[in-house]
């Protein structure tokens, strides 16, 4: 259950910071509304205060979370811009993710 739940809340931290880069670069890069720069920085609040749940938040934690913002981004960027990832952007973020778990669930000397 530790597993799930680490993954669950490593995916809506990603969720969080994506939504929170993307919105300004919306406003930017293709001249939407500057008012998406409110929900920018909720998302980007949000972010921030989703990392401070992760049970240690600490160097390990956060370098795990990257092989999930990976994977997430891969996704995001099918579903979102409308791009398909590539054979090989999929082999990336699947080893990403094997990293990841490598790094949260391996056993631990103390």
């Amino acid at each position: 259950m530790f597993e799930f739940k680490t993954i669950a809340l490593f995916i809506v931290t990603a969720v969080a910071e994506i939504v929170g880069c993307y919105l300004p670069y919306l406003w930017l890069k293709q001249e939407k509304s500057i008012l998406l720069l409110i929900p920018a920085a909720f998302s980007l609040a949000l972010f921030a205060w989703l990392l401070s749940l992760h049970p240690a938040a600490s160097g390990r934690v956060y370098a795990a979370y990257g092989g999930v913002y990976i994977f997430v981004a891969m996704i995001w960027l099918w579903a979102v811009d409308g791009v398909k990832p590539t054979l090989w952007d999929m082999v990336g973020a699947s080893i990403a993710l094997v990293g990841m778990a490598i790094i949260m669930f391996a056993p631990k000397s103390s």
